[in-house]
């Protein structure tokens, strides 16, 4: 008999060689239903693997991320199975699940192919689907596995294979259809109820621009048809939601070719909207105790050598800038932690003076691909919302939670109400891909969920996906259509204070180093406005809004009236403009509905002679007449954040 752990902390006695799936079967024929895969000691598996041990068993359902991942990916070698029957010799790269649905990486050879064959593709995935059949997990060979994929001529999977190491390639097969893949995988093809070929792209194989591109097809696959009929609503409402859409509308931000690719050029109405941001968040760290500084935009190689960014990231940087000077090299600012741990070295620090804490809007260029770029929330220049905390190894807890403040308090005034943290630590098997000792990894790696645990937050782990100087926390917050975005982050760092020799002066008059704290509520300004504008539709809240009123005469003998109105919201720091064009009404207001203004202000003979204004609220029409300085105390009562 060996023991089963299941995730309310009960303890089951079974057989040994059960598996997940007759476990559930024990619980329930209902939930049983509806595994499918297993979460194994923390290993996802597939649910008909034998359990030869006491272990901690979760199941997974549609409900779960990781059962979400296993549906998609066996949807991508259903997919492969279909376009392998409808085009034979088409020859297969890779097939992962990505956040909403997967994709599969093809060549076929000299055919054509377009979105004009996806409904033929969805057809046959759909027949395959019907037959039900099972996922059959077999261990194989290097010989066998080489030998398998050589006769069948394709050059991708054998390059794949060369990587693994024999005794852990495994093959699954459904149908008709066999891959090299370490799964796990669905029960069988029965679950997939619905499916959409949602777009094709070209991708290089590995990534290498000097290798074949292949076809990368993308899909999405739901257990429901009615869940594929949502989904596609919602990426209609997306669609009307788009950021790039909106930014160019709203006349908030553009870009030119000839100022470059991902290089954002931000309009009146944007820059307004982003000192607003800007503005928001200082008077918020000044009251925290934050100091402002300003650093270049290039700095030496020798600081990026230093701190290890340019080891890391080098080759994603631009290219390096050449002076008269024999040997000397700049670069473009990738990160701005370098220059604020300058700052620091300034002057000696005693214990008594910590913690510091720098904050700086700073501009970072990262030579992002081209094929990468997407509006704001992927560019090559970008400014973030960054600071860098220096303190005493027993302040570390307290400092951190103290950003989780910062960080919720700048959510809770835009809106943000959904959100997950995620602690994102070190991969404990690939630990070349970082700096710093094991020792200093596992203090940073404590404070934070520690801290995250004082705090209450709602946290997931994720292994592999720390900063390569120090774990971190990163906030996953999702939008009104439940689209996930990482936006803040938070940063312990035991390392660059070594990098840079940091010290200050202990109690005991000796010299320590003190720990580094990254933190970006924001995380940068552009990604956070696509986000938000994304998230509110371009609707922002008023205290947001570059024009937070047009004052709308209906003819222009009232013009003189509605320059006075101006005047007296404008000496409040209210914002906003006057339509002197020679339009009606009517389409004056639809234009203003359609700028999502948030209040038009209508001024006419009436309002003039008694010395009011007729107010419209964007999306909910007529309020009726108030005074104009009834007006103006609604106004600054509502934007004061």
């Amino acid at each position: 008999m060996i023991n089963i752990t299941l995730p309310d902390g009960s303890v089951r006695q079974y057989d040994k060689g059960i598996s997940s799936m007759q476990i559930a079967q024990s619980i329930s024929e209902g939930l049983a239903r509806n595994v499918l895969a297993a979460e194994v000691d923390g290993q996802v598996c597939d649910a008909n693997r034998s359990i030869e041990h006491d272990a901690k068993v979760k199941l997974l359902t549609w409900n779960d991320t990781q059962g979400k991942a296993t549906f998609w990916h066996s949807s991508a070698h259903l997919m492969a199975e279909a376009l392998e029957a409808l085009y034979p010799g088409t020859k297969f790269g890779i097939g992962p699940a990505i956040e909403t649905g997967f994709y599969y990486d093809v060549d076929f050879g000299d055919r054509d192919f377009s979105s004009d064959d996806f409904k033929h593709i969805e057809d046959k995935i759909m027949e395959l689907a019907r037959t039900r059949e099972e996922f059959i997990r077999k261990p194989v060979t290097k010989t066998d596995a080489i030998e398998y994929f050589s006769e069948k001529g394709d050059e991708y999977k054998l390059d794949l294979i060369k990587d693994l190491a024999d005794g852990t390639i495994t093959f699954y097969t459904q149908g008709n259809f066999t891959d090299l893949c370490r799964g796990p995988h669905i029960p069988n093809t029965g679950f997939i109820k619905a499916v959409k070929l949602m777009n094709v792209a070209g991708a290089y194989w590995r990534g290498d621009e000097t290798r074949k591109q292949l076809t990368r097809i993308y899909a999405v696959t739901f257990p429901k048809q009615s869940e594929l009929i949502d989904y596609l609503h919602l990426i209609e409402e997306a669609k009307k939601r788009d950021h790039r859409k909106l930014g160019k509308e709203l006349e908030l931000f553009a870009f030119s070719e000839k100022v470059g690719m991902g290089l954002p050029l931000w309009l009146p109405k944007g820059t307004a909207l982003r000192e607003r941001l800007t503005n928001f968040l200082q008077k918020a760290q000044t009251k925290a105790g934050y100091e402002q500084v300003i650093t270049p935009h290039i700095g030496h190689k020798n600081l990026y050598v230093t701190s290890g960014h340019y080891e890391k990231y080098g080759k994603d940087s631009f290219q390096p800038i050449q002076t008269p000077q024999e040997g000397e090299e700049f670069f473009l600012k990738p990160m701005n932690c370098p220059h604020h741990c300058e700052i620091y070295k300034t002057k000696p620090r005693s214990y008594k003076d910590l913690p510091v804490r720098y904050a700086e809007f700073g501009t970072v260029y990262r030579y992002e691909q081209s094929g990468e770029l997407h509006g704001l929330t992927r560019v090559r220049g970008f400014t973030q919302d960054d600071a860098h905390l220096f303190c005493r190894p027993d302040q570390v807890k307290d400092e951190f939670k103290k950003v989780i403040d910062l960080v919720l308090y700048v959510f809770s005034a835009l809106g943000f109400e959904n959100y997950t943290a995620q602690i994102s630590l070190r991969d404990p098997e690939n630990k070349a891909k970082y700096i710093g000792s094991d020792e200093n990894w596992s203090l940073a790696e404590q404070a934070i969920i520690e801290a995250a645990a004082e705090k209450g937050l709602s946290t997931v782990v994720e292994l592999g996906e720390a900063a390569f100087y120090g774990p971190k926390l990163d906030f996953m917050v999702k939008d009104a259509l439940g689209r996930k975005w990482q936006l803040g982050t938070i940063q312990v760092d035991y390392n660059l204070p070594e990098r840079f020799e940091l010290e200050y002066t202990g109690s005991d008059n000796l010299k320590h180093r003190p720990v580094m704290i990254h933190r970006a509520p924001f995380g940068s300004l552009e990604r956070f406005i696509a986000v938000l504008i994304e998230h509110c539709a371009g609707n922002f809240p008023l205290w947001l809004s570059p024009e937070q009123f047009t004052i709308l005469p209906i003819s222009e003998k009232y013009e003189e009236y509605a320059k006075k109105l101006s005047d007296i919201l404008k000496d409040s720091d209210i914002c906003g403009l006057i339509d002197f064009r020679d339009e009606k009404i009517g389409r004056k207001i639809r234009d203003a509905e359609v700028k999502k203004i948030p209040y038009m202000l209508i001024v006419g003979e009436k309002e003039t002679a008694e010395g009011l204004v007729s107010v419209r609220k964007h999306g909910q029409g007529d309020l009726g007449s108030m005074t104009i300085e009834e007006f103006k105390q609604q106004i600054i009562k509502e934007i004061t954040v």
